[in-house]
């Protein structure tokens, strides 16, 4: 016979007295209602026993008898109960340690140091130090005045400039007699005779600059330049180019000739094919020069002269026999 054991805090019922009563009745009602079954002695006694128990022991049998099925769910909370470790493995995704590889990362930094070769660009500054120089003058016309393509009579005219027209003074020629000019009237650069213009400023502090002409491809370079000197003066000769009247505008001839003692510029407008020019010996370099042929839009290809070799020039040694 299985012991039922109750849960704590369950009493154990008692059974009233009228309920023993009716149970007494009842077993007789079945002893007399089978009489073709042979009650044994043994279970005479029995009965006969458990109505001389009393009230609480009886209790205590009826309890063990008929309340035996309500221990079972008790036993069956038990093992729900087993599957809370279950949740305890959840710490198991510890892996979240693995993190920790993260910190091999922190080698990036490593890669910083090659932002230290950004210094190299503080170079650049000493470019912009070349445009402090260049003082901006301004001048007014004084007199009217042809602006031309070069530092010189001897060149095309370009633009022409009257009395209060306005310029912006770019840069000079070697001894600062013409400037080259930004007018306010005009869209493009050309030269001007410095004593026509009035100016805010010293020209002479203004940067040197060469004449760049506007060339023509309409017709070909002069041919058979060539120079010879006579009595000291150097002769200059070339051949005629054909143009029509229109486009005909003569010969350029620009002179780097020694006078004083110094090389200076000259350059020479003509409509003939020869130039006789005076030269000084006394220059540390050799007067050269180059001849162009002039139409209304431009220059032709320059050709260069070739000087003759100065007089006192000693002629060069025979090789050593």
């Amino acid at each position: 016979m299985t012991r039922v054991v109750l849960p704590p805090g369950v009493m154990h019922p008692r059974m009233p007295a009228s309920w023993m009563v009716s149970m007494s009745s009842h077993i007789r009602m079945n002893l007399t209602r089978k009489p073709a079954k042979r009650i044994s002695l043994g279970c005479l006694s029995l009965v006969v026993g458990i109505m001389g128990l009393s009230a609480c022991n009886f209790q205590k049998i009826a309890v063990s008898l008929f309340m035996s099925p309500t221990p079972t769910p008790s036993v069956t909370r038990i093992p729900t109960m087993t599957q809370s470790p279950t949740r305890t493995l959840t710490p198991t995704v510890t892996p979240t340690a693995t993190r920790t590889s993260t910190s091999t990362r922190t080698s990036t930094p490593s890669l910083t140091p090659t932002i230290t070769l950004t210094p190299t660009i503080t170079s650049t500054p000493t470019r912009t130090a070349t445009i402090t120089p260049t003082p901006e003058i301004r001048g007014r016309v004084s007199v009217q005045s042809n602006c031309r393509y070069g530092p010189g009579s001897a060149y095309l005219y370009e633009w022409g400039l009257y009395p209060a027209n306005r310029v912006t003074v770019l840069n000079r020629n070697d001894d600062a007699t013409w400037v080259y000019v930004d007018p306010w009237t005009y869209i493009d650069y050309c030269w001007v005779k410095a004593d026509l213009l009035e100016f805010d400023g010293d020209i002479t502090k203004l940067d040197v600059r060469v004449p760049i002409l506007p060339a023509s491809d309409l017709y070909g370079p002069v041919s058979n330049v060539r120079a010879s000197r006579v009595d000291g003066d150097v002769w200059i000769a070339w051949d005629g180019i054909w143009m029509t009247e229109d486009d005909y505008r003569g010969y350029l001839i620009e002179i780097w000739i020694c006078e004083a003692g110094e090389l200076i510029f000259k350059p020479i407008h003509s409509h003939g094919f020869l130039v006789i020019l005076p030269e000084d010996l006394d220059c540390d370099e050799e007067s050269h020069g180059r001849v162009y042929a002039a139409e209304k839009h431009g220059y032709t290809r320059w050709v260069a002269i070739p000087w003759p070799a100065h007089p006192t020039a000693t002629p060069p040694k025979k090789p050593s026999e």
